[in-house]
C-alpha cells in the first residue's frame, strides 16, 4: 500500500501534503489536550507494532504493495482519528527516509490513505456498529473496511497519477486487501481484547475526558 517516490506527479503530491498539513494541525491540537504520561508510551508501542506489520509487504499487480495497516486499531484505542494521523506520519516518515518503504514526496498520500482514511473509517464505523451488533464484531468490521477502503484509495490515486489503470488497480488492490483485512480484523480484536483485560484505563471509551462517550444522563462511560 506504500506509494513510492515517482509514482505520483509532484503537483499532486503537493495537494496531498496540504491535506496532511491541515490534518496535522488539528492532530497536534488534539495531542496537547489529550495525551498524557499514560498515553504517550501506548502510542509509541502501537507505532512500533505498526512499523513491524507494515514492513511485511507483498507485491500486487497493478498496485503498489499489500500489507496490514493498523489505522483502525490506533483510532479505536484512542477514540480519535488524530492519533492515527500522528502515528502514521511518524512511522511512514521513518520508513520512507531510512528504509525506502514508501516515499518522502508521497508521504502526504500515504498518510491520507493509511492514517486519515484508515483512522476515520475505523473509528466511526466502530462507533456506528458497536451498539447494533456488539463491540468486537464492530471492531472487526471497522478494521476490515478501513484497510479495504485505504487500498482502493491507493488505486484511485495511482489512476489519477496516470500510473496504473483504474479497473485493474481497484480489482487487485481490493482483492488482496480483502484477504489481508481478515487478518487485520482478527489482530485488531485480539489487541483490544488484551488491552481491555489488562489495562482498560488506556482505552479511549473508558477515559472520562472523552466527554462525547459519556452518557450525560447516567454519568457512565459508554462501552
Amino acid at each position: 500500500m506504500h506509494i513510492p517516490d515517482g509514482f505520483i506527479p509532484l503537483w499532486q503530491c503537493a495537494i496531498y501534503y496540504v491535506i496532511l498539513i491541515v490534518a496535522l494541525y488539528f492532530s497536534q491540537k488534539w495531542a496537547r489536550k489529550n495525551l498524557d504520561e499514560k498515553m504517550v508510551p501506548l502510542m509509541a508501542v502501537l507505532a512500533a507494532g505498526i512499523f513491524a506489520i507494515m514492513s511485511m509487504n507483498m507485491p500486487i499487480p497493478f498496485g503498489t504493495s499489500g500489507h496490514m495497516v493498523g489505522g483502525a486499531l490506533v483510532a479505536i484505542v484512542f477514540c480519535a482519528p488524530e492519533a492515527a494521523i500522528i502515528v502514521f506520519t511518524l512511522v511512514l516518515l521513518v520508513q520512507g527516509i531510512f528504509f525506502g518503504d514508501g516515499g518522502v514526496t508521497a508521504l502526504g498520500a500515504n498518510v491520507l490513505n493509511m492514517g486519515i482514511i484508515g483512522g476515520f473509517t475505523g473509528l466511526y464505523v466502530f462507533k456506528a456498529l458497536r451498539k447494533p451488533i456488539g463491540k468486537y464484531p464492530a471492531i472487526a468490521i471497522a478494521s476490515w473496511l478501513s484497510i479495504f477502503l485505504a487500498a482502493e484509495a491507493v488505486a484511485v490515486e495511482m489512476w489519477l497519477a496516470g500510473t496504473f489503470p483504474l479497473g485493474a488497480g481497484l480489482i487487485f488492490m481490493g482483492l488482496y486487501h480483502a484477504f489481508i483485512g481478515i487478518i487485520e480484523a482478527v489482530l485488531t480484536v485480539v489487541v483490544i481484547m488484551a488491552l481491555e483485560k489488562l489495562r482498560p484505563d488506556l482505552l479511549g471509551w473508558n477515559r472520562k475526558r472523552r466527554v462525547e462517550d459519556i452518557d450525560t444522563e447516567t454519568g457512565e462511560v459508554a462501552s
